[in-house]
């Protein structure tokens, strides 16, 4: 793979906001965008959400990031031009883009309509484009991106809270349907709830699964239950709670991001249940060998997924009215917005209004 060129000019301009450091501040960053090409769609963005990933990858804190850096891997807006060979896409459709926006298109898991998990993946921002220019992501005017790579939004769901759907949605739909935990009547531990947590009650909801979210706050368990209709609420750190529960679970959804104990975890699992990792701690997990070996449990694990899967995805909120939880904020409010992420400081997700309010 050549050298990310960080000067080359496309002929298209754009702008908005980039990271220049470790400090993760993003402050306004014009830069270019290439050509609408034959297979290309161009679209103004109208709204991006605010990922966790945003902040590891603006922070260096995952020690891949590449600098100056725009994130965002959650953007939806209007279709502005479209390539002479497109077929999907016209002017004035609703389109988004998540986390990846490009890949090999030739290896086994693309050609299973897995392209999130090819080796030659390209993701939305931060990574070698195919002309060896950076990626830049949704924290800015508008995006350029290969037909085969864009989710048609449908237009009962609003942009704002469907920005989410395109990271956090599929993040947690994905694993609910491939590790077999859709079923209806399937009991289901939800381990979080911020912006992927949320998304996986409501997503294990629609598809009729009985679901506990497992916390470390008391004070959401209310809200958990009254607004986002879980079924139950368990404290991870009350073990009479924790132990009144054990082996009652078919699978759980893990979204935490940070260390934490999964031995608790699996116990709370029936014979042959399913602990399943969406979130990415900075620290390996501590993973005994009996905690899997008796009950003959499973630890997995999912990054986001397809395109297909994502369309999927996509249709099934539109078709149940699921949509994410958001506080909608100016782009000059970025910086506080990343701070107050920090200190999960938001129910449930932050999403930058891009259309009204980055200016060049």
């Amino acid at each position: 793979m050549s050298p990310v060129d960080y000067e080359k000019e496309h002929p298209v301009p754009a702008y908005g906001y980039a990271a220049r450091d470790t400090s993760g501040h993003l402050s306004p960053f014009t830069f270019s965008r290439r050509a609408t090409g034959e297979t290309d769609v161009a679209f103004k963005i109208t709204h991006c959400g605010i990922c966790h990933s945003d902040l590891h990858f603006m922070k260096n804190e995952w020690g891949n990031a590449s600098y100056p850096a725009v994130p965002g891997h959650e953007l939806v807006g209007i279709v502005t031009e479209v390539g002479s060979k497109v077929t999907k896409y016209k002017d004035g459709d609703r389109v988004g883009v998540g986390c990846m926006v490009q890949s090999c298109q030739s290896c086994t898991s693309c050609a299973d309509n897995l392209e999130n998990y090819c080796p030659g993946m390209i993701l939305t921002y931060g990574s070698n484009n195919l002309d060896g220019t950076m990626t830049y992501g949704g924290y800015s005017n508008f995006m350029v991106c290969d037909e085969h790579f864009i989710i048609r939004i449908p237009d009962n769901l609003p942009f704002d809270g469907t920005a989410p759907l395109l990271c956090a949605g599929i993040t947690v739909y994905s694993p609910l349907k491939y590790y077999g935990l859709d079923k209806p009547g399937m009991h289901v531990g939800v381990v979080g709830l911020g912006g992927l947590g949320h998304m996986a009650v409501k997503f294990a909801k629609a598809m009729g699964l009985k679901v506990t979210i497992v916390s470390t706050s008391p004070n959401k368990k209310a809200e958990a239950m009254e607004r986002l209709g879980a079924d139950a609420f368990l404290v991870s750190r009350d073990t009479e709670q924790m132990q009144a529960a054990m082996g009652t679970m078919d699978g759980i959804i893990d979204t935490v991001s940070a260390y934490h104990a999964i031995i608790p975890l699996l116990a709370l699992l029936k014979t042959n249940g399913k602990v399943v990792l969406v979130g990415a701690p900075e620290k390996p997990l501590e993973l005994p060998a009996f905690s899997v070996i008796m009950g003959r449990k499973l630890v997995g694990g999912s990054c986001i997924g397809g395109i297909k899967e994502t369309q999927e995805m996509i249709d099934f909120a539109a078709k149940h009215d699921i949509t994410a939880d958001v506080e909608v904020i100016p782009i000059d409010y970025v910086n506080t917005a990343i701070e107050r992420l920090v200190k999960s400081d938001v129910k449930y997700r932050f999403v930058i209004d891009i259309a009204d309010t980055l200016k060049p």
